[in-house]
C-alpha cells in the first residue's frame, strides 16, 4: 500500500540475503560457492522478471524493513524451534497458531483502522464476500502447513528459494490464462534464469559441504578416521 510495486519486490528478495546472514551467524552454516551462486542467480533472475519502477519513501521504507525483519526471524525461529525441542510441523504449528490469531483478532480491527479509516463492522459482508473470506482461510491454512513442513525439513533458505519459483509460475499462467501483455524478452529471460538459478541451487546446496554447519562438518572429519578403523577392525 505505501510502496511501488517495484521496490516491494525487492524488499522481497531481500529476505534471502538476510537469512543467509542469520544462518551464518547463528547456526554457524557455511556455503559453497555454488551455493551462493546460485542463489544470487535466482535473486537476478526474479528480479529481472518483477521489478520495474522503483519509487522509495520514508513511510514506505520503515514498513518494509520491518516486514522483511519481523518474515526472516519468523522463517528463521520455525526451523530453529523444531529442531530445538523435536517437535514436527502439526505440533509447532498448533502451539503457534492459537497465540497469531488471539494477535490479529485483537489487534488486526484496529490497525486496520489506522492505516485505512474504516472500520471492519461497517464493510458490507455479502454471500459472495463471505465465501471468499472462507475459502482464504482454508488455503491460508494448507500455506501455512506447508511453510512448516518445508521449512523443517530443509531451511528457511531454501524455503524462500522454492517460495519464487511460486512467483515464476504466477507470472506464467498470467501470460497463459490473461494474455502475452507485458511479457518481453527481459522478463523471459529472467524466469529462465530464476528457474536455471533454483535447479542449481538444489544441486549444489544437496552436495557434501554445500551446505552445512561447521560444527556438524567438523564432527564428521574428526569421526572419519574412526570410522576407517572400526570399518578394518
Amino acid at each position: 500500500m505505501w510502496n511501488s510495486v517495484g521496490f516491494y519486490q525487492i524488499a522481497k528478495l531481500s529476505i534471502i540475503p538476510l537469512l543467509c546472514i542469520m544462518e551464518v551467524l547463528f547456526e554457524n552454516f557455511r556455503y559453497s560457492r555454488d551455493t551462493k551462486l546460485s542463489i544470487v542467480v535466482v535473486l537476478v533472475g526474479v528480479g529481472v522478471c518483477t521489478v520495474s519502477d522503483v519509487s522509495v519513501n520514508a513511510q514506505g521504507l520503515v514498513a518494509a524493513v520491518i516486514a522483511v525483519c519481523g518474515t526472516a526471524l519468523q522463517q528463521h525461529y520455525v526451523n530453529y524451534l523444531q529442531r530445538k525441542y523435536s517437535l514436527n510441523s502439526l505440533k509447532l504449528l498448533g502451539h503457534t497458531a492459537p497465540a497469531q490469531a488471539a494477535s490479529l483478532l485483537i489487534l488486526g480491527p484496529f490497525v486496520d483502522f489506522w492505516l485505512t479509516r474504516n472500520r471492519i463492522d461497517t464493510f458490507h459482508y455479502t454471500s459472495t464476500v463471505t465465501f471468499f473470506i472462507v475459502l482464504s482461510c482454508v488455503i491460508s491454512v494448507g500455506t501455512n502447513l506447508s511453510q512448516f513442513i518445508c521449512i523443517g525439513r530443509f531451511t528457511a533458505v531454501t524455503f524462500q528459494v522454492i517460495g519464487h519459483m511460486k512467483t515464476i509460475l504466477v507470472l506464467t499462467l498470467g501470460f497463459l490464462l490473461f494474455g502475452k501483455e507485458g511479457l518481453n524478452f527481459h522478463v523471459a529471460f529472467g524466469m529462465i534464469l530464476a528457474i536455471v538459478g533454483m535447479i542449481w541451487y538444489s544441486s549444489a546446496s544437496s552436495k557434501p559441504g554445500g551446505k552445512e554447519r561447521q560444527g556438524l562438518a567438523s564432527e564428521k572429519a574428526q569421526k572419519s578416521p574412526q570410522s576407517e578403523l572400526d570399518d578394518k577392525v
